[in-house]
């Protein structure tokens, strides 16, 4: 039995090659389906041809937005990000991590934030206020919310 070879050119070329071009991308790190769909259009693809191999890709399971925010909020959490900074990346990456994230609960980010603070400066308590608000700037920077920043840095009252 021999398979039909098709023809330079044809839709079947294009759909291999969008295949590929997206298993590649797979290959070196795990992406949300709007993610490879825009890097597969940014390629020549277009976006019909690309939802359609990525849609094939995911009931392969090759591709899975699950997988992806798992390893993205990892990823975060692992380099000092807080759970506001967190959700808008997902969010802008067409995700909703809310599920990853329950897996967190607020005694975790209270501790994440406090190590994140002394990471950054040092395990002494804040000096006055101006140091304070640096803390805090610094934390919501980093997407923690305001109520575990007073939890961490204690209550802004205590330098009157």
């Amino acid at each position: 039995m021999t398979e039909a070879v098709a023809a330079p050119g044809s839709a079947d070329d294009g759909r291999r090659a969008a295949r590929e071009a997206a298993i590649r991308l797979l290959a070196r790190r795990e992406h949300a389906r709007i993610e490879l769909q825009r890097k597969l259009t940014g390629r020549g693809h277009s976006p019909e041809l690309a939802e359609s191999v990525i849609a094939d890709l995911a009931a392969a399971g090759l591709q899975s937005d699950e997988r992806f925010a798992e390893v993205f909020v990892r990823s975060a959490v692992d380099r000092g990000h807080g759970p506001l900074k967190i959700i808008a990346g997902l969010r802008e990456r067409g995700v909703d991590g809310d599920a990853v994230l329950a897996g967190l609960g607020d005694d975790e980010w209270r501790d994440r934030a406090s190590m994140a603070v002394d990471k950054r400066f040092g395990q002494e308590m804040s000096r006055d206020r101006a140091d304070w608000a640096k803390r805090a700037r610094f934390l919501a920077s980093r997407g923690f919310p305001s109520g575990i920043a007073y939890e961490v840095l204690g209550r802004l009252d205590e330098f009157a």
